[in-house]
Order: C-alpha cells, then structure tokens, then sequence
C-alpha cells in the first residue's frame, strides 16, 4: 500500500521565510537520504530505459538511410489533410501549453507546492520523475540525432533533434505523476479525483502529441517512443519512492535487535 510521509498532524504550509527554509532543508535531507538509499536502482531504471531508446533511434537510422517508419508518413499526410486556420491557432496553443507555457510552470508548482505543504515523499516522487525525465529526453535526443520532419514548411519550425518528442516526454510525465498521486491518497476527496484527473490528464496527453504531428515536427513513433519512455520511468520512480523504503533516512533494524 502506498504510504506517505504526511500525517494528519503534520503541520501546515509555512507562514514565514525562516519556515520556508526549514522546509527546503528536510525536503533536500529526505532526498538525500532516498538517493543515497535508491541511487544506483534510479541509475538501473535510466539505462534500462535510454537503451532501448537508443536501438530504436538506431533502428529508425538504418531503415531507409534515416528516413521513417512505415506508419510515420501516412499519418503525417493526414494530419496535414485536416490543416485549416482554426486548427493552425488550436495546435499552436496546444503545443505551447505542451511544453513551456502550461507543462514546465505547473512542474514547478506542483513540486514547490508539495515541499511546502510538507508533502515530502509526494515532492520527492514528482521532482525525480520531472527532472529525470528531462535529462532522459536530453540524453536520447542527443545519442542519436534524428532530424525534424520535413514533409512540408511549418507553422512553429524547431531546431533541436525530433527523437524522442520532448513535448511528448513532458505532458506524459506529468500527467502520470498526477495520476499516480491521485490513486494513492487513501481518502473520500482523493476517490473524487481519481478519474477525473486521469481522463482529463490523458485527453491532454493525446492533444499534445496530436498538435506535434499536426505542426509537422515530430513523426508519430518519436511520439510514441516519448510516451513510452515517460511512462515506464515515472511508474519506476513511484515504485522506488512508495515502495523501497518508508522511512529512507531512518537506518534499518538489524534483525534479532530490539
């Protein structure tokens, strides 16, 4: 059963900046103590996810001299099908809200919100999860370089390398941990959450992802791959986090003591 760090006397959101500070010290404490614990399982979780990133890029690379998948083009050219002004402002909004304008500020707050409520498991389950993500994406794109698309001129050009979708990466990330969190709170108003959250968290997900193929600057298996590598790491964190330890700065009883 997922447990958490808060109870129900735990106390409330600090009211003053010497507060504030004591809560960064035990969040940055109960982090320390969870890497020194989980450390080398979160490294495994990593490169068990970015090498078979890697092989699929690398698979992507030989099939045609770097050319696409058999799905990628067909979809992409009924994507472009659809195009029309009203769209061309829906996937645009979409795709900032994906990414830089809605996904990377509500990371932010949702993290910084968690610490200061003192929610230090949740904040420390969140934090690697984002932050992981980030450098999986970073690690992926740059071991293999696979250029944009570039079936016709877009709307919202990008320069960085297409695999793996970072956008893709970012809103599926986030939206586990949403879920993840929601189905672990062992409440009324959690239960009044859990679907709500999950439906609305995957409809964005598919939206986003939708808006990169639909702007031309991904192929849909960059997309997937994105997906599938923020979903297998974040449901990996959780399990280290909920589950490897309750207490992970408290050293073990050694058996046969006390």
């Amino acid at each position: 059963m997922p447990m958490s760090n808060a109870s129900s006397d735990t106390p409330g959101t600090p009211q003053t900046p010497a507060e504030a500070a004591q809560v960064v010290k035990q969040e940055a404490r109960f982090g320390r103590a969870f890497l020194q614990a989980h450390g080398w399982r979160l490294l495994l979780v990593f490169a068990g996810l970015l090498l078979p990133l890697w092989a699929f890029g690398a698979l992507v690379e030989d099939l045609h001299h770097g050319e696409i998948f058999a799905f990628d083009a067909p979809v992409l050219q009924m994507a472009h099908a659809m195009a029309n002004a009203g769209f061309d402002r829906a996937f645009v909004l979409i795709s900032a809200l994906g990414y830089a304008w809605g996904v990377v500020p509500f990371d932010v707050v949702l993290v910084l919100g968690l610490a200061f409520r003192r929610r230090f498991r949740e904040g420390l389950f969140a934090g690697i999860s984002i932050i992981g993500s980030l450098l999986l994406n970073v690690a992926a794109k740059h071991s293999f370089a696979r250029a944009r698309p570039d079936l016709w001129q877009s709307i919202a050009p990008e320069t960085t390398f297409s695999f793996p979708s970072g956008h893709a990466m970012g809103s599926m990330t986030l939206a586990m941990v949403l879920v993840l969190l929601c189905w672990s709170v062992r409440t009324p108003w959690g239960w009044g959450w859990r679907w709500p959250v999950t439906i609305l968290a995957a409809v964005f997900v598919l939206l986003v992802g939708l808006s990169r193929i639909y702007l031309g600057v991904h192929y849909p298996s960059d997309i997937l791959a994105g997906w599938s590598a923020a979903l297998v790491w974040t449901v990996g964190v959780y399990g280290l986090v909920f589950y490897g330890t309750l207490r992970p700065w408290q050293k073990r009883t050694p058996k046969g003591a006390g």
